[in-house]
């Protein structure tokens, strides 16, 4: 659901609470969050006025999102994929790695600025970021959580006793509220500070060299159809001519949708902080950005379902010298969120 903004801010209101929380009635006032856009971000897509942001929210869902007791081991949480060093990625496994030394058939995509984007993971499984966790708790090869199990363990500890009373005051500690929070931490995940950013706000700390300049100028014109937006995506589905892996023959949203014309079609990603986020692609088969570049250059592989985009007066692809490839190099690197990777409101301890 899109929201219209005032000087960009969205105010997140929350109608209660005063309440006592725990066994020595201790009385605890929630903090409504407001939530505040950035003035160089589109629009937010989260359902800000139907799921409203607290503190006590947003602390439940981190604690939950480091917990590796969602997981059947016990040890694999969703931190464990997502990692926040790596822009909240399963950082050099070209597929992640879950309970038993599970391994997927899909690289882990980051967590980031979800708030914007409606529709999540490779294949748009899911359009409901609250149901999002969902997928990797419950998947056999990835947290292989029992839901029974995860909300009596929740209803026996003390501290989410306290924890879930002062998010959700006078409801159950279930499945529903368990993702909810999870859903708000994952909601304050912004990522917006980068030295592309502060140039764009014309802050400190944002002057782009000539380089990185020429980068941009040769990113608008040969990347961002896709890549739209200064979110860096435009949260479409498409077939960018990677040859399909004959072991695994993943069919991306098709797996979905069932359409044809979906056939290895996989949701293009943000390039923010893509610095950090190798390996590359929804498969995680290539591990440099030169790589990146290169395949769009030259080995696109035609198919039916190939974007139009790479496939203009009969030839496919992008056409890029290496002095162009450098120098949009240089401008991605641009797009590295520091405050985002250190920033200890997201971190573990």
């Amino acid at each position: 659901m899109k929201m219209n903004s005032k000087n960009f801010f969205l105010l997140v209101a929350i109608g209660f609470l005063s309440i006592a929380c725990n066994s020595d009635d201790d009385e605890y006032t929630d903090v409504p969050i407001v939530f505040e856009k950035p003035s160089n971000f589109p629009e937010v897509m989260y359902d800000l006025n139907g799921y409203p942001l607290s503190k006590a929210g947003v602390e439940l869902g981190k604690k939950l999102f480091y917990d590796g007791r969602l997981s059947s081991d016990g040890i694999i949480s969703c931190g464990f994929c997502h990692i926040q060093d790596d822009a909240f990625t399963h950082h050099g496994h070209t597929f992640s790695h879950g309970v038993g030394e599970g391994i997927g058939t899909r690289n882990a995509p980051p967590v980031q600025n979800m708030a914007f984007q409606n529709n999540f993971m490779w294949d748009g499984a899911t359009d409901d970021l609250n149901a999002l966790s969902l997928i990797p708790i419950s998947s056999p090869i990835e947290m292989d959580g029992n839901l029974n199990t995860i909300v009596a363990m929740l209803n026996s500890d003390a501290q989410y006793k306290s924890m879930f009373a002062r998010a959700f005051p006078n409801k159950p500690i279930d499945t529903e509220h368990m993702l909810k929070a999870l859903g708000q931490f994952m909601v304050t995940m912004v990522s917006s500070n980068s030295k592309f950013d502060k140039y764009r706000r014309n802050e400190t700390g944002g002057n782009l060299t000539a380089v990185e300049l020429e980068g941009y100028q040769l990113f608008n014109q040969k990347c961002a159809s896709c890549h739209a937006t200064d979110l860096f995506t435009d949260n479409t589905f498409r077939n960018n001519g990677l040859q399909p892996n004959p072991q695994i023959d993943d069919k991306g949203r098709f797996n979905v949708t069932q359409s044809e014309t979906d056939k290895y079609k996989f949701k293009v990603p943000s390039m923010r902080n893509i610095e950090k986020t190798k390996p590359y692609m929804h498969d995680g088969r290539l591990f440099t950005l030169e790589a990146v570049l290169d395949h769009y250059a030259s080995q696109v592989v035609d198919m039916p379902t190939l974007d139009p985009l790479l496939k203009q007066n009969g030839s496919t692809g992008i056409p890029l010298t290496a002095a162009e490839k450098t120098k949009i190099i240089a401008f991605l690197k641009t797009l590295t969120d520091e405050d985002f990777l250190t920033n200890p409101k997201f971190s573990e301890n």
